[in-house]
């Protein structure tokens, strides 16, 4: 009995419920509406079929008389299936006809009786069931009562068995609920208590469990994916704050401990030039602390998608002129040559300050590490439409990454320069792949020439989803 109420809590199951009972309603509704209808016509013809008996009778008795109206009512009432009649005195005893008795005080009336009334036939006890009837009464001239009727029991008759074919129909239906709600109930109590299960595991810290997944594609699948994408941002935003967490430690106590020294040292320094290079040497490092926090907090709003409000459509290739444009001079400087292939009139949803963001650090990244490279020179920034999707491609000629350690370059902090030769947070990647999340796209990494011995080089491709 528990478990019946805990199925009855269902929602699922509450709602079938309520279907059921409206369909019922509005069945049985429809049913007695078609019954009286039917009933209804059905008494209409029966009065047609006998007024028109009443009229052959009446001019029977207009041109033969009485004596030609008792023929015609003998003859009629000897028929298979013939109405109903009789000749009544004045004072309403029988006289002659079909029907041994009528219910009391209907012979009195004139014209059609008001309502149906009881008769009973020849041959029949008083014990057996009385049948119904209508009837139209006519008064001759010399007081004698004519009455002329139609038995009920066919309109009866369909009544009840359209009422029996209404109670099957809905025993049926209401057996087929009954089956089907068990079946469907007992289903959806089995998937909550394994979604209750894993949820237990996961509300404990265990944010690798997932909710399962049945294939059905019905709402508690929906659900259960819904959910799960859900667990997997929070556990990667998880996963991303002990790095942070981590490296913040490790990396910034570095640069913490510097400016810490430096500015021992230019107090206790009297020469002015000297604290002046330590001075200027603090605000450097301080700055660089400010360009980590801000990158930070950058990836931080992204990944909370603070920013998604400010979708607009964005000409990219403008964008991409833009940048190389911007960047060329810097690529000059270090010796580098800046090629672009950028198709025009290439537009996408997005945030122009991100996707903008995310383009100077890939510049940024390739004119870094392809400065001082034996071969190439060349940083190439190319833009192309693909039928189903479209890519952005900064491509480099300098040492590049391995394949192994491609995942690892996209965590926040992480630098395969071990020595820190060259400048830079360990952030710019990761900052790239979020604003590529943020626009349901992706980021690519591979060699800029695979088939290279040395110095293969790094091409980043953005994929856009098409607008």
């Amino acid at each position: 009995m528990n478990r019946f109420w805990v199925l009855f809590k269902s929602t699922a199951v509450r709602l079938s419920a309520l279907y059921i009972l409206l369909f019922a309603i509005c069945a049985a509704t429809l049913v007695f509406y078609v019954t009286a209808m039917s009933e209804r016509l059905l008494t209409s013809q029966i009065r047609e079929a006998v007024q028109q008996e009443v009229d052959q009778v009446q001019r029977a008795y207009d041109n033969g008389g009485m004596n030609l109206l008792l023929r015609t009512m003998e003859r009629r009432a000897r028929q298979p299936g013939a109405n109903l009649y009789i000749i009544a005195g004045p004072s309403g005893d029988i006289l002659a006809g079909n029907v041994a008795s009528v219910q009391p005080g209907v012979l009195d009336e004139q014209g059609w009786t008001s309502l149906p009334f009881r008769y009973q036939r020849y041959a029949e006890g008083r014990q057996s069931k009385p049948h119904m009837a209508v009837a139209n009464i006519n008064v001759l001239d010399n007081g004698l009562r004519i009455l002329i009727g139609r038995d009920l029991g066919e309109p009866e008759a369909f009544r009840v068995l359209v009422r029996q074919a209404l109670m099957v129909a809905l025993a049926i239906m209401g057996l087929g609920a009954v089956i089907i709600w068990f079946g469907i109930g007992r289903n959806a109590l089995k998937r909550i208590d394994r979604m209750s299960a894993a949820s237990k595991k996961i509300m404990a810290g265990d944010l690798s469990q997932r909710l399962p997944v049945g294939g059905s594609g019905d709402e508690f699948d929906r659900l259960s994916v819904s959910l799960n994408t859900m667990l997997g941002r929070i556990e990667k935003l998880n996963e991303g704050l002990r790095q942070v967490s981590d490296n913040i430690a490790h990396d910034l106590k570095t640069p913490l401990t510097r400016l810490r020294n430096k500015a021992a040292d230019a107090i206790d320094t009297p020469d002015a030039d000297t604290r002046r290079v330590a001075l200027e040497g603090i605000i450097s490092e301080s700055d660089q602390l400010i360009r980590t926090f801000n990158a930070l907090l950058m990836i931080s709003r992204v990944e909370a998608g603070s920013v998604a409000a400010e979708m607009t459509t964005i000409d990219l290739s403008a964008i991409v002129a833009d940048s190389a444009e911007l960047y060329e001079p810097v690529a000059d400087e270090a010796g580098l040559a800046m090629t672009t292939a950028i198709e025009p009139g290439i537009e996408v949803q997005g945030n122009r300050e991100l996707i903008g963001q995310a383009i100077f650090n890939l510049i940024d990244n390739a004119v870094k590490y392809s400065a001082g490279a034996e071969t190439g020179g060349e940083v190439s920034l190319r833009l192309t439409r693909r039928p189903d999707a479209i890519c952005l491609q900064v491509a480099d000629h300098g040492p590049g990454i391995p394949a192994d350690k491609r995942e690892d370059v996209l965590k926040r902090f992480v630098r395969l320069d071990e020595s820190r030769s060259k400048p830079g947070t360990g952030l710019g990647l990761s900052l790239v792949e979020a604003v590529m999340e943020l626009h349901s796209g992706k980021l690519e990494l591979s060699d800029t020439d695979p088939d290279a011995a040395t110095n293969r080089g790094l091409a980043v491709t953005l994929v856009f989803p098409l607008k």
